[in-house]
């Protein structure tokens, strides 16, 4: 079982964009903690006194829409006690003052690929600067991170890299953490000190921006993965541009929780305010988790093993699924006990909490556990094995995945296991993606490298969740599907209709599933 969740104060930002004093919402930790801080806190300041370094800069600047957050990272870059020379490449000539040197280029192609040109000017001047930096011309980098960045870089091994996260403020002072939805989660796994800091792998290696010192840099240059062509596999062209030393440069990127206030940035637009982020009681709450974890007082453990590896993760299980009322319209009225497998946020399952029923959570690991833990729900961490041998002893009259099957191993094995949890006509509720949908197939037929391992889990970490393979999973494992909803996007549904219903296996998006225990 994990730990309860323990109390800690909010974390407060105070003006992200121009104060660099900023409270860190888990500085009550243990005195071993706060010790550590304190040490670190003076290796920072130590760093400030040493000889100025040598810095190149290069921001991608395409179009003029960005021009004011521009002006503002080269006011701040101005500002620095190091020697920075700042180059902005942009497809627009323009005028940034003398001390700013302006590389126009014109993008072939996508203008997404424009942010790959930065490289070249990287690599050119390889022996000319102590320290580089890219970034994208809306997220401010201060002098306190990159001193941070130094500090941390002295006792990180060779092949680790420290990185940052970025934040938002609404208008209402409201702070989001941009950088972590979706998909993306920290690896329970992964948390270790070096030196005074811990550090904590966190799977988003974008943060529209890296600092690479110069033996970093020629590192990611001789493995062969810096200066290449644009490319999309796992991120979009314009994330890949920034992530690149991290993905095919054999590097790492690391975030230093244990001071991580230096190493959060502002996205100067706030642009993503209330469409994705996290909110940042949630977010120092999974950042404590991972203290705890790091003192044993949390396992480290997560459900599913690993990542998918299909491109742009597209069939991911999400951490933060919304409340879906198709979903909540499956639960069966007189449901008292529900299981749910695969637990992210919790959303889904407080709604359940507030119709009466109780839910128990099988997180996807011990970290977004803290997360469904505030919301009231029960928790049971683990990996697959261990959680429903903990759960042996109990019934439930109704078992929840979404978006999960897919990603394990043996789906027919999984639902045996569960279904001995279920009451006598008990029930599952599953949401699968429809791998048989017309554009998939029409990708796969073509044999888009992407696609082509789909269905292989050994090699793509994704089965071929088909209407057909759906089907088997469930009569295997001795559940009646009682209905197999299509979920069919606005594009077909005209077509759809039309055929009265059928072609659904081509059709939908997306399955809904009922299938009772007999």
């Amino acid at each position: 079982m994990c730990p309860e969740q323990q109390s800690g104060r909010q974390g407060r930002w105070l003006s992200p964009e121009l104060d660099t004093e900023r409270e860190f919402a888990a500085e009550d930790l243990s005195e071993k903690g706060r010790a550590a801080q304190t040490a670190i806190m003076n290796r920072a300041a130590a760093s400030k006194n040493t000889s100025p370094m040598k810095i190149l800069v290069v921001l991608a600047n395409y179009g003029t829409k960005n021009d004011s957050y521009l002006r503002r990272l080269v006011q701040e870059y101005a500002s620095m006690s190091h020697d920075v020379h700042v180059v902005v490449l942009t497809n627009v000539a323009k005028n940034l003052g003398d001390q700013v040197e302006v590389v126009v280029k014109t993008p072939h192609g996508d203008p997404w690929s424009f942010p790959f040109a930065h490289k070249e000017i990287l690599a050119k001047h390889l022996d000319d600067y102590d320290l580089f930096i890219y970034s994208e011309d809306d997220t401010l980098l201060t002098e306190q991170n990159i001193n941070a960045f130094l500090s941390a870089t002295e006792v990180l091994p060779p092949d680790e890299i420290a990185g940052f996260l970025r934040m938002e403020k609404s208008s209402d002072g409201a702070v989001s953490f941009s950088t972590v939805h979706g998909y993306f989660r920290w690896d329970p796994q992964s948390v270790v000190a070096h030196g005074d800091y811990t550090f904590a792998f966190f799977t988003n290696e974008h943060a529209a921006c890296y600092i690479l010192t110069r033996t970093q840099l020629r590192r990611a240059i001789d493995s062969g993965g810096f200066l290449v062509e644009p490319h999309h596999e796992k991120y979009d062209l314009l994330v890949t541009a920034a992530t690149d030393p991290y993905t095919q440069c054999g590097l790492k990127k690391v975030i230093c929780i244990s001071n991580l206030r230096d190493f959060v940035l502002p996205h100067l637009p706030n642009r993503y305010v209330g469409q994705l982020g996290l909110g940042d009681h949630e977010f120092y709450e999974q950042v404590r988790a991972l203290q705890e974890i790091f003192n044993k007082e949390r396992p480290a453990v997560s459900l599913l093993n690993r990542e998918k590896k299909a491109e742009h993760y597209r069939w991911s299980k999400s951490l933060y699924e919304p409340v879906r009322q198709d979903i909540l319209d499956l639960i069966p009225a007189g449901a008292q006990r529900l299981l749910s497998y695969g637990c992210g946020s919790g959303d889904i399952e407080a709604e359940l909490m507030k119709r009466g029923i109780r839910v128990t959570g099988i997180p996807l690991d011990s970290v977004i556990a803290v997360t469904a833990q505030a919301k009231g729900i029960k928790v049971v961490c683990g990996d697959s094995e261990t959680a429903l041998e903990e759960l042996s002893g109990e019934r439930f009259d109704c078992i929840l995945l979404t978006n999960i099957m897919h990603l394990i191993p043996d789906p027919s094995k999984l639902l045996a296991s569960l279904a001995s949890l279920l009451v006598s006509g008990g029930c599952v509720v599953a949401t699968l993606p429809n791998l048989n949908y017309i554009s998939i197939l029409r990708q796969r037929a073509v044999l888009h490298p992407a696609y082509r391992c789909l269905g292989n889990h050994e090699q793509s970490g994704v089965n071929l969740a088909s209407p057909r393979a759906i089907q088997k999973w469930f009569t295997r494992a001795q559940l009646k599907p009682q209905e197999f909803i299509p979920v069919v996007p606005q594009r077909f549904i005209g077509v759809f209709r039309a055929l009265g219903g059928r072609l659904s296996s081509l059709l939908a998006e997306e399955f809904l599933i009922l299938a009772k225990k007999p």
